[in-house]
């Protein structure tokens, strides 16, 4: 495992920090995280379940969190303002952060890889299939939507935990903060580990906090727009994995990711939310693994 390393990327020459798991030999599959979240969101359990599958699994910071470029010098984003349509705002779109991880892989000598992306990385991980085909070998789109604002809404519920009262500012806020939307958006058919998550959102905060790097990036999102039709244009092999009780991107999402996508392979988990329960490593651990041996093979 290679720990806390970092590669200067892409156009943009940014610094992208990634680890690595597994043999240097063995299939690459590159995971992106969603939103806001850090490496730190693909638990090394996880990425040890893809390493025992016979896979090499890579995990890296998107721009704007954790250890990779924070563009803090940036236009001041504002996100009333790109709610409401006006995305001016916006530095940056999912086309220059698909261009960041098409560069990681360059710099790691890697011409292609599988491509795994939750949430905002699955609009990242297609935004990489439409733009770069040929180097991605599979795409694996994890509780993501086509960027069709009539499909894969939150809940009333979230949009309220999301946009109501004011922003946490102290490392025990931006904990309880954490412990309070997985409550509501994690899954509710399996337990939730609020020691887990208190643990993880220390440490991401200890790693970096960037409260503005999360509103760039979900500007960003807003900036791009609708995916649907220049999806239907891509040809690489494709699972779609969605929850059946995500009430952060509803189930609409994946199923119109999967209809879209030519040939797509839609796998719907009951008792799944947003997030990636423990008891089901195993079994995404193994969808994603089979989609790659029947590629590679």
């Amino acid at each position: 495992m290679d720990l806390n390393k970092a590669l200067i990327v892409g156009p943009s020459k940014i610094e992208i920090a990634y680890e690595c798991f597994g043999d240097d030999s063995a299939p690459p599959v590159l995971l992106i995280m969603g939103l806001g979240r850090q490496m730190l969101g693909w638990n090394e359990g996880f990425c040890m379940e893809l390493v025992n599958h016979g896979l090499r699994t890579i995990r890296f910071d998107n721009r704007d969190v954790g250890l990779s470029t924070h563009l803090s010098n940036a236009l001041m984003p504002d996100f009333k303002a790109a709610l409401a349509g006006d995305t001016s705002s916006a530095t940056y779109n999912l086309s220059d952060m698909a261009a960041d991880t098409i560069g990681l892989l360059n710099a790691l000598g890697l011409e292609s890889a599988h491509i795994v992306g939750a949430s905002m990385g699955g609009f990242i991980a297609q935004t990489m299939a439409i733009e770069y085909p040929e180097h991605v070998r599979s795409l694996t789109s994890i509780m993501a939507t086509t960027g069709d604002l009539t499909v894969g809404q939150p809940s009333p519920e979230v949009l309220r935990l999301l946009f109501s009262g004011p922003s946490p500012k102290t490392r025990e806020e931006v904990i309880e903060k954490a412990v309070s939307a997985s409550r509501l958006v994690g899954s509710p058919g399996f337990p939730l580990d609020e020691d887990e998550v208190r643990k993880r959102t220390g440490l991401a905060y200890d790693r970096s906090y960037d409260q503005l790097g999360i509103i760039r990036q979900s500007i960003a999102v807003l900036a791009s727009g609708d995916r649907t039709i220049q999806l239907r244009s891509v040809s690489v092999p494709t699972l779609v994995i969605h929850g059946a009780d995500d009430r952060m991107c509803d189930i609409s999402g994946g199923r119109a990711t999967a209809k879209a996508i030519p040939g797509a392979d839609l796998e719907v988990i009951d008792g799944m939310g947003h997030n990636l329960p423990r008891e089901l490593w195993p079994r995404i651990a193994c969808l994603i693994s089979n989609l790659v041996q029947r590629v590679e093979g």
